[in-house]
């Protein structure tokens, strides 16, 4: 695997070759030794096609749709197909939610004063709070307190009891279709416990009531999770505003005390931030031979902190999404890696040891073989904890700069980061129509979510994804880019000014006219469900049902199992879903026409999954088109 098949980011590219010089075991070569033939992506075609199962002692089952060859238990391979992705969705659902549960308790403990932190948005606070009915009286910490008891409240209801949550923030006519389906969401929890004890063998095989279940699950976690998480951390942090950031792995000074928070939940980061801004810790990294200390956002938690806060000279900039951890941790920059609950490999450890660094789970989530250090994050403790983690990263500055030679002159570049609803309006000038008249004169032809991760299938990090990006601006579509897919586009220079002119006229002409860009930097994968109160927003604006829309939801390299949900959700929602690579139920074919053709007479939303970036972005624009011509514009 060579150039582009790597990367298609030039910094980790140069770093893998170090890499590949120091012997270690990486990413790329795990990758490739997973392939058959000589064919890195070449796979079990069972595995491939979803048509496996391992659940019980009769297994591990084959099943074979073409001659009916069915599971020990009877089940088909749409049935078993469908059942996979229904287990990959309720681990892609508790994770999210336990970010969600973090942050309530985060919210919670700060309003008691307990915490570093302080509610920064009291007027968000009090809408959320108006939105879901929750009384408004009082003081900010009385209310969020109460906003606190409901969603609590919310969360547990049982698996029959209507979600308030869900009643409150989704569209009126989104609402009757999940109701005429069975698919009105309870409390996230119930769901979990749904789907789960559906999944058992003998239980439920229907592929059909399994993807119903999925939706229900989906739409659970979207509006429980995603958006409460989001919503409350904006109170919490602040709400995106658009700023310059400094991407790349550039942002690595050798010379400083380099702390890197890693993963998806930003509250250690936070706090780490606030007390690095300190004279006093400063002086300390200076007494140990090192010109600072810096705070290095990284991954999904460095995208949840550089959407929120600015940039300055401790609170440097941001390396990149999930792929390009090992070369990040092989720079020689590192003191200290923080691993929250999401994307820190198993390997890291052998990374740790050879490159000086300090490895830290700092959630209950996280564990490393061999690794004894642990600092669990309790919000109570926040400020000790990350006073703990920057005397280790000090501590061991001396030693990692004595011993480790550095990777230096690594490219950087600045992105603008920090778009958020509230933000995208104030660009506009406090409303949406700057933006649905140029939808309506076809200026704009449509709106691309882009929610992605990153992946070395069928080709290199980042590359299918830029490619996709490049192209839909280029035929004046406007993208909103979320998850590790959005780290892609801040480091490939696509968050930028420059941008505009890889847009079509139209695009183009638009983001002079507003100063915006082509692609805008809409945060995490957790924003799922802020996107959606936003199209909920344009539907109402434009008096047209989310199917309906030119929208659509792309994920270029999804990955993991919380993609996986998001894409359900989409589906449910109503959206055209762009997926890449092909996920494994192409074994499954009742399965992959009701994913690609009748979900469209259910929910309106349905599957694309074309390889190829032109012929994907070909069938997006087609389907911008018809509905465009559908409603009239």
């Amino acid at each position: 695997m060579k150039e582009d098949r790597i990367s298609y980011h030039k910094s980790v590219r140069r770093v893998y070759e170090r890499i590949k010089k120091d012997n270690m075991n990486n990413i790329w070569d795990r990758y490739e030794a997973q392939g058959f033939g000589g064919d890195p992506d070449k796979r079990c075609p069972f595995c491939m096609g979803g048509a496996r199962c391992d659940l019980c002692s009769n297994g591990p089952c084959r099943a074979d749709a073409s001659k009916d060859k069915r599971g020990v238990c009877g089940i088909t391979a749409d049935g078993m197909a469908m059942r996979k992705m229904l287990l990959r969705n309720v681990l892609g659902a508790s994770t999210y939610h336990y970010h969600t549960d973090q942050t309530v308790k985060t919210l919670r403990a700060t309003a008691k004063g307990q915490t570093p932190f302080e509610i920064k948005e009291p007027g968000k606070l009090r809408d959320l709070a108006e939105r879901l009915g929750v009384d408004k009286s009082g003081s900010e910490n009385e209310i969020a307190i109460r906003l606190c008891n409901f969603v609590e409240a919310d969360f547990n209801r049982k698996h029959h009891e209507p979600s308030q949550i869900v009643e409150a923030l989704a569209p009126q006519e989104r609402k009757e279709v999940w109701r005429k389906l069975g698919i009105f969401p309870s409390g996230i929890n119930g769901e979990i416990m749904l789907a789960t004890s559906s999944c058992l063998t003998n239980i439920d095989g229907y592929y059909v009531s399994l993807a119903l279940k999925a939706m229900r699950l989906g739409l659970a976690m979207a509006y429980q999770s995603q958006l409460i998480t989001e919503y409350c951390q904006d109170i919490l942090y602040g709400i995106p505003k658009p700023h310059k950031m400094r991407v790349d792995l550039g942002v690595l000074d050798p010379n400083y005390v380099n702390v890197l928070p890693n993963g998806h939940e930003p509250f250690l980061g936070f706090a780490m931030v606030q007390l690095a801004r300190k004279p006093e810790w400063q002086k300390k990294a200076k007494a140990v031979g090192a010109k600072g200390l810096r705070i290095i956002a990284n991954i999904e938690t460095g995208q949840e902190m550089i959407q929120r806060w600015e940039m300055d000279d401790i609170f440097y900039g941001f390396t990149g999404n999930w792929i390009t951890q090992e070369a990040v941790l092989a720079s020689g920059c590192v003191d200290l890696f923080a691993a929250d609950m999401n994307c820190s490999m198993p390997i890291d450890p052998l990374y740790a040891q050879k490159y000086k660094f300090r490895l830290v789970p700092v959630s209950e989530l996280v564990a490393f073989e061999g690794v004894t250090d642990r600092v669990n994050y309790e919000p109570e403790k926040a400020e000790k904890q990350a006073a703990g983690l920057l005397q280790m990263a000090i501590d061991n500055f001396k030693g990692r700069r004595a011993s480790v030679e550095p990777v230096t002159q690594l490219p950087m570049k600045e992105a603008l980061v920090g778009f958020s609803t509230e933000s995208i309006l104030e660009a506009l000038g406090g409303t949406l129509d700057p933006l649905l008249e140029a939808i309506k004169d076809g200026t704009l032809r449509g709106v691309a979510g882009l929610v992605s991760c990153s992946t070395l299938r069928d080709s290199g990090q980042d590359v299918h994804s830029v490619r996709v990006a490049k192209e839909l601006i280029k035929r004046d579509i406007l993208v909103l880019s979320m998850g590790c897919g959005n780290g892609a586009m801040q480091v490939a220079g696509l968050c930028s000014p420059e941008a505009k002119e890889f847009a079509g006229s139209g695009l183009k002409s638009l983001c002079e006219k507003l100063g915006i860009l082509p692609v805008l930097s809409y945060g995490t994968c957790t924003d799922t469900g802020r996107l959606a109160d936003l199209l909920a927003a344009i539907s109402n604006a434009l008096g047209v049902s989310i199917p309906d829309l030119p929208v659509v939801a792309a994920a270029p390299e999804y990955m993991e199992q919380k993609a996986t949900i998001d894409a359900v959700f989409a589906l449910a929602l109503g959206l055209y879903t762009y997926v890449n690579p092909v996920p494994t139920v192409t074994g499954a074919p009742n399965l992959v026409k009701l994913l690609t053709q009748d979900c469209k007479h259910v929910t309106g939303g349905f599957l694309n999954v074309e390889k190829d970036p032109i012929k994907a972005v070909d069938k997006i624009v087609a389907h911008i088109e018809k509905k465009r011509k559908k409603i009239g514009i």
